[in-house]
């Protein structure tokens, strides 16, 4: 992402207080921002938020619920909180240097902890946005196959998950920024909400049928999974820079991911609590194979489909847009044609990435398990507030601030532990 030496940013106006205000009083310093000149409006980074953090993981949080008992609510707004909490710390880090602002995740990582702190965060980050939409093009390739169940367009999943890749890689390569991708965001956003709807009606439909449905208020020794489950379901670290980077006013982006993550936390608490009300210790993942088989089911995994078809771009742009960074592949520097070729050239190879890999990789669910667990509760929790306690200082914050940070770290530790040992189990078990 070039800097454009013209354009610049008060950094007291920028964002709204996440800790302490002399964190970021820099009185008429002002930083070197990244080119906004053709930047998106505040509303399509709030669809981007939203489409990338809610995804398939609402679908799942019903399950969650079944492992650790109702509980889980809990557990869910406290992870709603601190997520807002690390997306707003994140982006404050990107401008902690009071002359130019970093530009991506391992930028950030760089500057706190050196080159080894940047390459150990680029592996998260890079597992994260390729690993999902490998498993997100499996899935829809899984989905069409079933749907044509019967048909001549029964061809077995892996044809279909090499048409998903081909149908992913259109948009990727011809975009550019994720402002492009926004109004993909915003149909990914939609369908979310929509196939919450349809769970929520059949549920309440199907609930005289499951009326010794069982629940439980706590299940201890269950409640750690259901803990590690729910707590990086809030994941979206890795693509915010990118999408603070498009908006036109970076001031907004407080209000961007709070209010992105919290119409993504009011769609896991309804589909969770109408999920597990129903079926109670008999509710399945994705949820919609809970509720009777039909047209509502059928609309229900079309529409995820074509969700998670929409979703993968946006991940797999947020990877790329990190490597043409670190590779300063611009249009002042190769010129428009050029650039376009070079940009385009490098993400069908990573297409052809992420294709080989969903077609050919034995166990790859169970290993991205056990990685996104590692990964996600890292990127999410710990990261942003260990970057932005070394970046910032420590003794110029108040105990409060600092008990709190204490907290979330404390919970991404918790889901880093107990999510990895269980992706080490579900792999241990996948190759028995």
């Amino acid at each position: 992402m070039s800097l454009k030496g013209e354009k610049y940013i008060e950094k007291s106006q920028d964002f709204s207080d996440a800790g302490s205000e002399q964190d970021y009083e820099y009185g008429q310093e002002s930083i070197m921002d990244c080119n906004r000149e053709h930047a998106g409006s505040s509303k399509l980074a709030f669809f981007n938020v939203v489409c990338v953090v809610a995804g398939t993981g609402t679908l799942g949080l019903p399950q969650a619920l079944q492992q650790g008992g109702w509980i889980g609510l809990f557990v869910i707004f406290l992870s709603w909180l601190m997520s807002v909490y690390t997306g707003i710390l994140l982006i404050r880090c990107l401008y902690s240097n009071g002359k130019t602002r970093l530009n991506t995740y391992k930028d950030v990582a760089t500057a706190a902890f050196g080159t080894i702190g940047g390459w150990v965060t680029f592996f998260f980050n890079a597992w994260i946005v390729l690993g999902v939409p490998v498993l997100y093009t499996v899935l829809a390739g899984s989905n069409l196959n079933q749907l044509c169940k019967g048909t001549v367009a029964e061809i077995g999943h892996v044809p279909w998950t090499i048409i998903c890749c081909a149908i992913v890689a259109i948009p990727y390569i011809i975009i550019k920024s994720m402002k492009e991708v926004a109004w993909m965001s915003a149909f990914g956003a939609l369908a979310t909400i929509v196939v919450v709807l349809i769970v929520l009606i059949c549920a309440a439909i199907d609930r005289p049928n499951h009326m010794d449905a069982h629940h439980e208020p706590v299940i201890w020794d269950m409640f750690p999974i259901a803990l590690s489950t729910i707590s990086f379901s809030f994941g979206g670290n890795v693509v915010y820079p990118h999408v603070e980077a498009s908006m036109k006013k970076p001031r907004d982006w407080p209000k961007v991911i709070a209010g992105g993550l919290t119409v993504c936390a009011v769609l896991y608490i309804i589909t969770a609590v109408t999920g597990y009300l129903v079926y109670g210790d008999q509710v399945l993942s994705p949820v919609y194979d809970s509720i009777p088989a039909g047209i509502a089911q059928t609309v229900a995994i079309v529409i995820i489909t074509l969700h998670v078809l929409m979703a993968a771009p946006i991940l797999i742009t947020s990877f790329s847009l990190d490597i043409e960074e670190m590779f300063n592949l611009t249009v002042e520097r190769f010129g428009k044609v050029k650039e376009f070729l070079i940009r385009a050239t490098l993400r069908i190879l990573v297409m052809v990435l992420v294709g080989v890999i969903a077609c050919s990789v034995p166990h790859f669910g169970a290993l991205m398990s056990l990685i996104g667990a590692f990964a996600n509760c890292a990127l999410i929790f710990i990261f942003p507030v260990t970057f932005y306690l070394k970046l910032t200082g420590v003794r110029n914050k108040p105990f409060y601030q600092l008990i709190w940070c204490g907290l979330t770290v404390l919970l991404g530790l918790v889901g880093l532990i107990f999510g990895t040992k269980e992706a080490v189990q579900e792999l241990i078990v996948a190759f028995k």
